[in-house]
């Protein structure tokens, strides 16, 4: 694929909540290019989550487009499956099933991969989790279950990885490895993703592009270090106070 190419394209994208109360989002626009991570970033409320369920197919848009490469997956008029997307998503309690091994977590949604045993093996290697196939989540610490979760969501090659708030439920410590760990394992796969944060210093050391949030409407798109730099509002500009970048 063109690494330049258009992977995903939001048109004016609007969403209500309690029958058009609340307004989660209005009228959004972006877009991201093949093999680049983005992060949304905002404070609670200001429309992150609603906008990737949106782009993953798990929220029904009330106005707007989103095109996964040239194709029209969402509008007021059409409107296609998640499991027709190839649309990965790491949630933020890792959703992993407490009865399965490793092994079984991964497998689950690739049943009909022709060459699933290959492919569980060649993510785990990925994730840095060979020879934790047998093991089930309880036994797993908090880091190797997202990793197990980054893994499940690898596995079927999506177009785009979505991560709801990846490192939130982490400490300080780890979530730091995590960080480190989670892009390097993104930028071997060459994976185009997408992640959620209310945290500046996990979009500024993951991402390549970064979205600014507030109250439903995009306040700002770009290059992370662009909008780290040149902040277009004084809100955006105190996300960045006393970070080094």
């Amino acid at each position: 694929m063109n690494t330049n190419a258009i992977i995903l394209t939001v048109k004016n994208v609007s969403k209500a909540f309690t029958k058009g109360k609340v307004k989660a989002l209005d009228s959004i626009s972006c877009s991201l290019t093949n093999g680049k991570v983005l992060a949304i970033v905002g404070e609670s409320g200001s429309g992150k989550t609603t906008l990737i369920r949106l782009i993953a197919g798990l929220e029904v848009l009330d106005s707007g487009e989103i095109y996964l490469k040239n194709n029209l997956v969402s509008s007021a008029t059409s409107f296609t499956n998640p499991e027709h997307r190839n649309v990965g998503m790491v949630f933020q309690d890792y959703a992993l099933f407490p009865h399965f091994t490793v092994y079984k977590n991964i497998a689950y949604g690739i049943s009909t991969h022709k060459n699933k045993k290959d492919r569980i093996s060649e993510v785990l290697e990925l994730v840095g989790l060979s020879g934790f196939e047998h093991r089930y989540p309880h036994e797993l610490s908090g880091g190797q279950q997202q990793r197990v979760a980054l893994a499940r969501a690898l596995a079927p090659e999506p177009e785009i990885l979505l991560l709801d708030e990846p490192f939130s439920n982490l400490d300080v410590i780890l979530r730091k490895q995590l960080r480190e760990d989670v892009l390097r394992i993104l930028k071997n796969a060459n994976c185009t993703a997408i992640f959620v944060t209310h945290d500046i210093k996990d979009a500024l050391a993951i991402s390549d592009e970064i979205i600014v949030l507030k109250d439903g409407n995009l306040l700002q798109q770009g290059v992370t270090k662009e909008v780290f730099n040149n902040p277009k509002t004084p809100y955006i500009a105190s996300l960045f106070k006393s970070i080094t970048y």
